[in-house]
């Protein structure tokens, strides 16, 4: 699969950065003064998707597990607003109640969880992306990029939840139900015991209509302000930009694409949380519970989670092919086709 996707990968405008023109009448290689062999492996292949997957990883596990104490909290007053008003308050009673080492709780069900979905996340995006622009052709890939984008994310977020909800299931039950357990290997039986193999996954569904929309947004708003940054911010064309000044600009959009994926998965990252401390309710029982006010319910702490989240995500994911030395095509340009038919129908 990965060979065929190699080989189709060089005909759409996400393909080897090499081959890209930097305005200049120069590749892209020949910009940063650099021959063919100044990267690890080629645009497309299975070791690019490999190491893609292996940036998910560092990008999601380390940043989500960074903030478990914000997150702690942010469950805590979605499942129990008349215990826990608000987040600073939410600090304060479990920090009266459990100590500093309170705030920890779920570190290990995140950690593990959230790895394998930046794995499925990052990768599969990767794959999706060639592999739909291959179906649509140069001409529409330009065309319909960000439908691209949503597309290729909300594909790969399907499988990533998969991956996701079992820890996801243990991590909420630990934050949200004290006394249940205190570690990962005293929830994961206790799971298995009393729910079974469904009790893993009965947030999945929930989980879907908040990750899947979050990752959308994530993704098409990343790219698409990237785009934007490097025409109408960045005074350069960014083969000229420092690796370092590529960051900045990967920080800054990776922010402003957070901030809106919040808002837009909030509601069903409420229900979520209810649910899984809720034993025997569905999705549409706790969200009646809550109500229209209760679904947006912690939304100041998760705007500030989110943004500062998927920031460093967007940064520690670029970082890793710096590191790595893979391909990183630049914003993708109209194909000359489309330019030749565009000047003939103007004539």
């Amino acid at each position: 699969m990965y060979s065929k996707l190699s080989d189709l990968a060089r005909s759409n405008p996400f393909h080897n950065p090499m081959l890209q023109d930097d305005g200049a009448g120069r590749t892209l290689a020949a910009a940063a003064g650099g021959a063919s062999d100044q990267y690890s492996c080629e645009y497309g292949s299975s070791k690019y998707f490999a190491l893609c997957g292996f940036g998910g990883v560092l990008s999601c596990g380390l940043t989500h597990t960074a903030v478990v104490p914000l997150d702690l909290v942010k469950c805590r007053v979605q499942v129990e607003p008349a215990k826990y008003k608000n987040t600073v308050n939410g600090f304060r009673v479990t920090l009266a109640e459990d100590g500093v080492r309170g705030l920890a709780k779920g570190w290990a069900p995140t950690f593990i969880g959230y790895s394998m979905q930046g794995l499925c996340k990052f990768g599969f995006y990767e794959v999706f992306k060639n592999m739909y622009s291959n179906m649509l052709g140069e001409e529409k890939t330009y065309l319909y990029r960000t439908g691209l984008y949503l597309a290729a994310s909300a594909s790969a977020e399907f499988f990533a939840d998969i991956a996701l909800a079992p820890m996801e299931a243990v991590k909420v039950r630990i934050q949200t139900k004290p006394g249940w357990a205190n570690t990962l290997r005293e929830g994961v039986p206790k799971i298995w015991s009393q729910e079974g193999i469904g009790g893993f996954y009965k947030g999945l569904p929930p989980l879907w209509l908040r990750q899947i929309p979050y990752t959308m947004m994530k993704f098409a708003c990343f790219e698409r302000t990237v785009e934007a940054l490097y025409k109408y911010v960045v005074p350069k064309p960014r083969s000229q930009c420092s690796k370092s000044e590529q960051l900045v600009v990967t920080f800054a959009a990776g922010y402003i694409a957070g901030v809106f994926c919040a808002v837009v998965s909030h509601p069903a990252d409420t229900v979520v949380s209810k649910l899984n401390s809720a034993k025997g309710s569905t999705a549409l029982q706790a969200a009646k519970e809550l109500g229209m006010a209760g679904l947006w319910k912690g939304l100041a702490p998760r705007i500030i989670m989110i943004g500062t989240l998927t920031a460093l995500q967007w940064f520690i994911y670029d970082s890793v092919k710096i590191a790595f030395r893979l391909p990183r095509p630049p914003p993708p340009k109209m194909p000359e086709s489309l330019k030749r038919k565009q000047a003939q129908a103007s004539a």
